[in-house]
């Protein structure tokens, strides 16, 4: 993934609460966004369009587009059609895919972003990459991060809750990540940068040690919190090194091969808690399986309906996905035979922590 613009500032404003989008367009009207209201609007289809007309009469001089499918091509014909106007900033309304592809679009563009999430199913809502598919692989490009990140507990909870209860996944595998991240500095001397790790561990650790679900407004909030912060430690540290190790290699390569098999989210919590078994952190997997057995998320290759053998080929195919990263897969380098043999030690680790 190419290098990020490093930065440690912050969004100018993060509101995360019921009923935020009903300051959206006060927010917009800020001088340091568009004094005007010249912004060009990205929804997806269903919330983000809902959202689009409740701001609408605010903002008479936005345009709306809509966009379908997180892909490269979206995102570029996206920013052929901000090159027709002189626009102050671009809003991004939805769920992960239309928010990465309006954070490419404007930042190819030049133009600053307000990210509004509907769902919180990964660290895509102010995380500065965006992740999109082209010829049917997924590549990860280094955006700016969003000017302005909105959470509307409304929205999110009129999502589906799958789609929501995946961002714990993805959050729940800073753990792991950072566990790679301090291997990788044993090993090769790789630096590590306190903040954004700090950053990245404090919102999986609350995340993780929460009892609360996605029906309590308390959890959802400290989710979206996480998310966010997941987001900074990137943005701090020039890379996803923070938050993407062993597991989302093994998401990504799964995505390659088995493409549609589940969500981002989904995939990296299922890496983690492999990876964490590979490392022999008894503690750490004992949490992260309780935390991903709470939540209902899969644990087993079969919860994401591959069968052994196709997870051993994305976990063989796994560090071709990020050549660059240095995590447990690669300091264990398995062969296939190897990785079958402590699959089936982690099916039978499972079974003893959760029954």
């Amino acid at each position: 993934m190419p290098l990020l613009a490093r930065s440690v500032l912050t969004p100018l404003h993060i509101d995360v609460r019921r009923g935020a989008v009903a300051d959206l367009a006060a927010i917009l009207s800020d001088g340091r966004i568009s004094a005007g209201g010249d912004v060009a609007v990205v929804v997806g289809p269903g919330q983000g369009e809902r959202i689009a007309e409740l701001i609408r009469p605010s903002l008479r001089s936005a345009d709306v587009f809509t966009v379908a499918g997180g892909t490269l091509d979206a995102a570029d014909d996206l920013g052929a059609k901000l090159r027709t106007r002189s626009y102050d900033a671009v809003v991004g309304i939805g769920g992960g895919k239309t928010i990465d592809v309006a954070k490419y679009a404007a930042t190819r563009r030049g133009l600053p972003m307000v990210s509004v999430a509907t769902s919180l199913a990964n660290d895509g809502i102010a995380s500065p990459v965006a992740s999109l598919t082209t010829e049917g692989l997924k590549g990860s490009y280094g955006v700016h991060i969003p000017i302005a990140v909105i959470v509307d507990l409304d929205f999110v909870e009129a999502g589906p809750e799958r789609h929501n209860r995946a961002g714990v996944g993805d959050v729940v595998s800073n753990i792991s990540a950072l566990a790679d991240w301090e291997l990788a500095r044993r090993v090769r001397g790789e630096r590590v940068d306190g903040l954004a790790a700090s950053l990245s561990r404090a919102g999986a650790e609350a995340v993780l040690n929460h009892p609360g679900d996605m029906s309590d407004d308390g959890f959802v909030t400290v989710l979206a919190d996480a998310l966010i912060s997941s987001g900074l430690a990137m943005a701090i540290e020039g890379t996803s090194r923070p938050c993407s190790g062993g597991c989302h290699e093994i998401m990504h390569a799964i995505d390659a091969l088995f493409p549609g098999t589940a969500s981002h989210g989904e995939l990296a919590g299922l890496g983690a808690l492999f990876c964490t078994f590979l490392r022999g952190d008894e503690r750490r997997f004992a949490e992260m399986a309780a935390c991903l057995t709470r939540h209902g998320l899969p644990r087993l290759p079969a919860e994401v309906e591959l069968t052994d053998d196709q997870f051993v080929e994305a976990v063989q195919f796994a560090p071709a996905t990020r050549p660059d990263r240095y995590t447990i897969l690669e300091h264990l380098a398995m062969s296939a035979t190897e990785t079958r043999e402590r699959l089936a030690d982690y099916a039978g680790a499972l079974r003893d922590h959760i029954g």
